[in-house]
């Protein structure tokens, strides 16, 4: 299942783009305003607030205690969080474990921290693959983890939502939070990706 580099939209995009043309035509909306509000949540809800978060866990030991204890109070101190958050755990991969979200009824997923789910996110079969079979699919997906790696995939639902504290790349001792931020990935922080340098 290679999502990634796909050219063929899926379903889920050519219903949307279908009803949104529709709406247009009708007056119902307007496309700049969809617009807007898609680069709203891309820019200023999206995974760059969720990127922040990652970056002061890193740089601050106290902060990534009280996000890890508590998600959703961490992530308030940066200004984030919301509707569609209720209650945010965070999970931190090692070297050791690594972490993985699905949302195996629906598409449970912390927008007001990540943005817009991806496509491949809600996909029926990333929802059953990422349950029956992590490391075939993560490999598929570009990540393979060593054997000795445990995986852990967490199933979100509308009252718990997870983030993935990924491992901090190696080499990143200098780097201010802002250079750290701008490492993070929507990706890692759902983990099917590591953030690299």
């Amino acid at each position: 299942m290679d999502n990634h580099s796909s050219n063929e939209k899926p379903w889920q995009a050519v219903r949307t783009e279908a009803v949104e043309s529709l709406l247009v035509e009708l007056g119902v909306i307007d496309s700049a305003r969809v617009d807007e509000i898609v680069r709203h949540y891309e820019e200023k809800v999206g995974p760059k607030g969720g990127a922040r978060v990652v970056a002061k866990a890193w740089t601050d030991q106290e902060f990534k205690k009280r996000l890890l204890a508590d998600g959703l109070a961490a992530c308030a101190e940066l200004g984030l969080g919301g509707p569609e958050t209720e209650k945010l755990h965070v999970v931190e991969n090692t070297a050791s474990v690594h972490n993985a979200v699905v949302c195996t009824l629906c598409s449970c997923y912390p927008w007001p921290i990540l943005g817009v789910p991806p496509a491949w996110y809600k996909s029926s079969a990333y929802r059953s693959r990422m349950v029956r079979e992590p490391r075939k699919l993560l490999t598929e997906m570009g990540l393979p983890l060593d054997p000795s790696v445990e995986i852990r995939v967490w199933d979100s639902v509308s009252e718990i939502r997870y983030l993935v504290l990924p491992e901090r790349p190696e080499g990143t001792e200098s780097f201010t939070e802002e250079q750290l931020a701008d490492l993070v990935t929507r990706d890692a922080m759902i983990g099917v990706a590591k953030v690299t340098v």
